[in-house]
């Protein structure tokens, strides 16, 4: 069984624990609706993907 030779000092372990970072998503525009949104992924507002029309946009229902 493997055993640490020496003690891991506080600044080592809490400089391994401090690069946990959550980073901010990468949004591009989307060349139809100019509206920000991920990469490689559908446009939630116009439903165009590599300038192809893959999921048609919903209409808002009249109240």
């Amino acid at each position: 069984m493997a055993v640490p030779k020496r003690k891991t000092s506080k600044e080592r372990k809490r400089t391994r624990a401090a690069n946990w970072k959550l980073t901010a998503p990468n949004l591009v525009e989307c060349p139809q609706c100019h509206e920000k949104k991920l990469s490689h992924k559908v446009c939630p507002k116009c439903g165009y993907y590599k300038n192809d029309l893959v999921v048609p946009p919903k209409q808002k229902a009249a109240d």
